[in-house]
């Protein structure tokens, strides 16, 4: 029977970062990987739109998914670490106005090729096209698969989004078997499905927004209003909060840089100005043709034919739709349009001081297969390096 040190159940983000680590950590302990697509990270290649955002300057003050189980973590492997932890492979970084860490090549491809050829370096063997079906604890450690033995064993297979890139989920049952606990499992960072009725004529039309779910949960940014509900990263972000199961509004600010009455004061303003402008026009000069349009109809039940049949009160009626225009959550899109998972192995079976499992001896997890989540813009990628260390170094420490 074949033997290691160290296995690692995924090339991802978290796999790689947990092999370079376990390795620096002690050059003389075998580090394999198994990985069960023909290459390592291909996830890694999509993310940031193949920019590769890697993680985020305001990562440790960012509120994740159980951020008290997560929070210790990221601040252990901060962003000067983070930052530093790639320098030593060659790949120097930058950041953007939102704190946004990219690659200096800004390729995805570049991030990847340090993992690989760190891990080449080191010494570390990654098997592709290997699936770790069975895990089971033997002789004071774990058979894999019944043809390797392995004594400490590091699951960073990810989650179940993007199946194409590799995250099957399959990490979910191994943990499972070994006794492990798991959260309801969702897509996350996705796209969210609402009613269309008052939404068909702005397909294709993008607004800066605000953001909040009835059920709880905010964000602000950028939408897409879409044939099936609302995309961009501001309604990705708050996907983390839709509940499959529970009925929700989500509730958009159209207006977020006016107050309610500064919109109504502005509606009567143009009216009173130009009575004589096409009502459908009227509302261009502080947001999107098409949206004024549908928060007029969908206010009032009608277009008026001018901006001077508009009435004070009803100027206010339109400030109000603007300021909450109501839509009905009927879902969200798939894994496969999904960035992360929400859910996974419980957090409080693992000690986040080690990333060792707190019910087997010498049994790590580390990144998405965990049940920590974050918003977009680096965070999960922060995470997914941090954990990833973390459990490298626990692993390689007697």
């Amino acid at each position: 029977m074949k033997t290691t040190d160290i296995l690692i159940i995924g090339a991802g983000a978290s796999g790689l970062a947990a092999a370079i680590e376990a390795a620096r950590t002690a050059p003389d302990k075998s580090v394999t990987v198994f990985e069960h697509l023909p290459k390592a990270g291909k996830k890694i290649l999509a993310t940031g739109n193949g920019r590769c955002n890697l993680g985020n300057l305001n990562a440790a003050s960012h509120r994740y998914t159980n951020s008290k189980f997560a929070q210790p973590v990221i601040e252990k492997y901060g962003v000067d670490s983070l930052i530093g932890f790639f320098e030593s492979m060659g790949l120097y970084t930058r950041a953007d106005s939102e704190g946004r860490l990219y690659p200096m090549s800004n390729s995805a491809a570049s991030v990847l090729d340090a993992l690989r050829f760190e891990c080449e370096k080191l010494g570390v063997k990654i098997i592709c096209e290997e699936k770790a079906a069975q895990i089971k604890k033997a002789d004071g450690g774990f058979s894999v698969n019944g043809n390797l033995q392995a004594k400490k064993v590091i699951i960073a297979t990810g989650g179940k989004a993007a199946p194409s890139q590799g995250s099957d989920g399959s990490g979910y049952p191994l943990l499972k078997s070994l006794g492990h606990t798991l959260t309801p499992l969702a897509p996350s960072l996705v796209q969210i499905k609402t009613d269309t009725a008052t939404i068909k004529s702005l397909k294709g039309v993008r607004a800066k927004a605000k953001l909040s779910l009835s059920t709880g949960g905010s964000s602000e940014g950028e939408i897409l209003f879409t044939d099936y509900g609302v995309s961009g990263i501001a309604a990705m972000d708050l996907s983390r909060f839709v509940k499959q199961d529970k009925k929700a509004e989500i509730s958009l600010d159209l207006l977020p840089d006016f107050t309610q009455d500064d919109a109504k004061e502005i509606i009567i303003r143009i009216s009173r100005h130009n009575p004589a402008m096409p009502a459908e026009s009227m509302l261009g000069g502080i947001i999107h043709k098409a949206i004024g349009t549908a928060a007029i109809k969908a206010s009032l039940g009608f277009m008026p034919k001018t901006a001077g049949e508009i009435k004070p009160k009803q100027a206010a009626v339109i400030a109000s739709t603007l300021k909450d225009f109501r839509l009905t959550v009927t879902g969200t899109k798939s894994y496969n349009d999904a960035q992360v998972t929400r859910g996974g192995a419980d957090v409080n079976e693992f000690d986040n001081s080690t990333m060792m499992s707190r019910k087997v001896k010498n049994l790590f997890a580390c990144g998405e297969v965990l049940d920590v989540d974050g918003a977009c813009g680096g965070f999960n990628l922060a995470w997914a390096f941090a954990s990833g260390r973390l459990a490298g170094k626990s692993a390689a420490e007697d």
